[in-house]
């Protein structure tokens, strides 16, 4: 059983105006209560999913002098790949203990923001990882923006308030590989150490082993299950400041194994605004939330760009 709310995609995607009214109400409530819920019938194909792990692997095999090719750092880690223990969580001295590459949006070239993006980097030594993790990016995003569409909609906002600021947005795929664990690991380090996330939201892909954790408001830790046929999704800080806080960007973590041998892979998808979008609080969400303005007002941009500093990654 999934310890967290679950919602069928399907019912948002009804005709059935009481099952997408279902859909909303739970996914609000969620994101009002614990900023997580798991989602059913994405409509993520398995096969490209369980394909993309494998490519991920593939990967993350390569010598770790090819690896380093595809780091670029002028790109900041925002595309292609970032070394074992270059990111840690903010306010953390400890390293994280992981790896990732990084997948961001395309456009064409005469598209009026090609500029906007870097293009991305691909791994020459797999050819098939570029259309594998091209078409899962563009998936998940299709799911993102039905997600933020039902978010607004339990606001009582306009249905596209939130997904157009994401529409062609600086969002983010991130295949992350754990490795086994170390035994001369700095002692204080674990896998992803308790962090929020930047973005509107994120979507999980299930990962291929337990880790998962949400930090509860009586400071205990509520464990979240990779089930099969499920996505992961959360609040990330820039939903949670334009919602002045009624939606909850929650601390978590990926705890280590018992089994410190176990290798663990994740693919979440951060789902964010072009740079440009104000996230001042919004007026409607200030007076629900008792009329006092508590977050910052602040563009996409500047606040990525803050964020990325912080992590060790700016």
């Amino acid at each position: 059983m999934q310890t967290i709310p679950v919602v069928d995609l399907n019912d948002f995607r009804s005709a059935d105006m009481g099952r997408r009214q279902k859909f909303v109400t739970t996914l609000g409530d969620a994101l009002v209560d614990i900023g997580f819920f798991a989602i059913e019938n994405h409509g993520v194909p398995m096969e490209l999913i369980e394909s993309s792990y494998r490519l991920a692997k593939d990967y993350f095999q390569l010598p770790e002098g090819t690896k380093a090719l595809y780091e670029v750092k002028e790109l900041k880690g925002q595309r292609g790949h970032t070394g074992f223990g270059k990111e840690h969580a903010k306010d953390s001295k400890a390293p994280d203990l992981k790896e990732f590459w990084h997948v961001g949006r395309e456009l064409p070239t005469n598209h009026a923001r090609f500029q906007d993006y870097p293009r991305n980097l691909w791994p020459a030594e797999i050819p098939e990882f570029k259309p594998s993790f091209s078409s899962l990016y563009e998936t998940l995003d299709h799911c993102a923006s039905d997600l933020l569409k039902a978010a607004a909609l339990y606001l009582k906002l306009e249905e596209s308030r939130f997904s157009s600021m994401a529409f062609e947005g600086n969002s983010i795929l991130r295949v992350i590989h754990y490795p086994p664990i170390a035994e001369d690991r700095n002692p204080s380090s674990i896998r992803a150490a308790a962090h929020e996330d930047i973005n509107l939201i994120t979507l999980l892909c299930e990962a291929t082993s337990s880790g998962l954790e949400l930090l509860q408001r009586d400071g205990t830790w509520r464990p979240i299950h990779a089930l099969k046929g499920q996505i992961i999704a959360d609040a990330g800080d820039m939903l949670q400041n334009i919602t002045n806080g009624l939606f909850k960007s929650t601390t978590h973590r990926v705890v280590n194994p018992d089994n410190s041998r176990e290798e663990r892979f994740s693919m979440p998808f951060f789902a964010h605004p072009r740079s440009e979008c104000d996230l001042t609080p919004l007026s409607s969400c200030v007076q629900i939330s008792g009329g006092e303005v508590k977050y910052p007002k602040i563009t996409a941009g500047e606040y990525l760009a803050k964020r990325l500093r912080e992590i060790g990654l700016g």
